[in-house]
């Protein structure tokens, strides 16, 4: 791959996603930019923070976004294009349990944080506790551009121009196609992650600082309704070794059902591994995917929750 023509360092970001900020860098359809995103604290955990940390967070500060990149000739109804060349892990990370936050907020009140240490040629899983290993996927959980709407918007929830969306496959090779809203798209990209399960369930993946590089074109008058993406090959051959351990959720409520497979995997894992609950549960959010396995049998559906055996095997 030829080095990209542009570089955006880590200080030139932005917390919260307003169509009147100035762009930092202006790009032509065709050219590519390195990003060098903070991690999800934006700094406020480094490799030899404790779980104290975690009640010292200041989330006006979470969530940071390298850009806003103009993509010259980028105008409603259109797509930006976005081809993601590579990844360039640093070889740290962290996950954490932050109260409030999560699928299963309500049933884990208390702070915990794990910190991952790991090969940044990805050579080597990495470790969790006594006997897991978790196998790691570098992209990026948040990637958009700004919406039409005036004023100050938060980088938290997903939107239609993109955003957090925390898809695990929007990583090497993927191409994702993301609708205009405004002139010039303001293209910004963060949130890193070395892994993370469908789901992200706990609220946190390995939060890891990892370098990006993207190449962008337009695809004019595309009317995109939301996002979509094509990826360059399968998606879960990282985790599909050794196969799945499953547990569901059933009921008339997706959510409920979600919240009932990731509670009896969190069980199984407890169980069988002599593990802390809450390490379960983080475990859960970095490999272990949700999934709906059926949708169509009224009144009843069923969430899946796929925890991949080779972890511990």
């Amino acid at each position: 791959m030829n080095k990209p023509r542009h570089t955006l360092h880590d200080h030139q970001s932005h917390l919260g996603w307003d169509n009147s900020r100035k762009p930092v860098l202006t790009v032509a359809p065709g050219d590519s930019v390195e990003f060098h995103p903070r991690d999800a604290s934006g700094g406020q955990l480094t490799r030899t923070s404790t779980v104290a940390d975690i009640a010292r967070l200041d989330f006006a500060k979470v969530n940071p976004v390298n850009g806003p990149v103009f993509i010259d000739g980028a105008a409603p109804d259109d797509a930006v294009k976005v081809t993601l060349l590579s990844f360039a892990p640093s070889g740290w990370g962290w996950t954490a349990n932050i109260p409030g936050f999560g699928l299963l907020a309500d049933q884990f009140p208390d702070p915990a944080l794990h910190l991952w240490t790991y090969a940044p040629d990805l050579a080597a899983p990495a470790l969790f506790g006594p006997g897991g290993r978790v196998p790691l996927k570098p992209f990026c959980g948040t990637i958009g551009l700004a919406p039409a709407e005036p004023g100050l918007h938060s980088i938290v929830p997903p939107r239609r121009v993109g955003g957090n969306m925390d898809i695990r496959d929007l990583g090497t090779g993927t191409v994702l196609y993301l609708p205009v809203e405004v002139a010039g798209g303001l293209f910004s990209v963060g949130d890193t992650h070395a892994a993370q399960g469908d789901g992200e369930v706990c609220g946190t993946a390995i939060e890891s600082p990892i370098t990006l590089a993207a190449k962008f074109e337009l695809v004019k008058g595309a009317n995109l309704p939301f996002p979509r993406f094509t990826t360059p090959g399968p998606v879960s051959r990282h985790l599909d070794t050794k196969g799945y351990e499953v547990t569901t959720g059933i009921g008339p409520d997706l959510m409920a059902g979600a919240r009932a497979a990731v509670s009896g995997m969190i069980d199984l894992l407890s169980r069988r591994y002599k593990m802390r609950a809450v390490d379960a549960y983080m475990l859960c959010s970095v490999c272990a995917n949700l999934r709906i396995s059926e949708i169509v049998d009224r009144p009843n559906w069923v969430v899946s929750l796929y925890f991949p055996r080779s972890v511990f095997e």
